[in-house]
């Protein structure tokens, strides 16, 4: 059973920085894609960054330059290094899997999914 599990949210003033974690277990996928999605009440949720098992990497308009995605293999864990916050990052990041490289922001196409965790940026 595959479980993603995020860690290191938490509230930052603007200008701040803080790096999430995913620490993934149980997939046997040969190829993989993960991504960091969020999401703020009301909103669909929308991608940020995602890395597939190429190391081939994408970024949403919003955070390019601010935010890095970077895999450790040997700890099976997602980061996601977030730089010079601002308060419309402020949402619930979630952590997401999909069995393939591919190369897309649709949701419905990754499988697995964390719990999320809550990113608050105070100006």
């Amino acid at each position: 059973q595959v479980q993603l599990v995020e860690s290191g949210g938490g509230s930052v003033q603007a200008g701040g920085s803080l790096r999430l974690s995913c620490a993934a277990s149980g997939y046997t996928y040969g190829t993989y894609c993960m991504a960091w999605f969020r999401q703020v009440p009301g909103k669909e949720r929308e991608g940020s960054a995602r890395i597939n098992s190429y190391g081939s990497t994408s970024y949403a308009d919003s955070v390019k330059g601010r935010f890095t995605i970077s895999i450790d293999s040997a700890k099976n864990t997602l980061y996601l290094q977030m730089n010079s916050l601002k308060p419309e990052d402020t949402a619930i990041y979630y952590c997401a899997l999909a069995p393939d490289a591919v190369d897309t922001w649709r949701s419905g196409n990754y499988r697995n999914w964390g719990q999320g965790t809550q990113v608050t940026v105070s100006s």
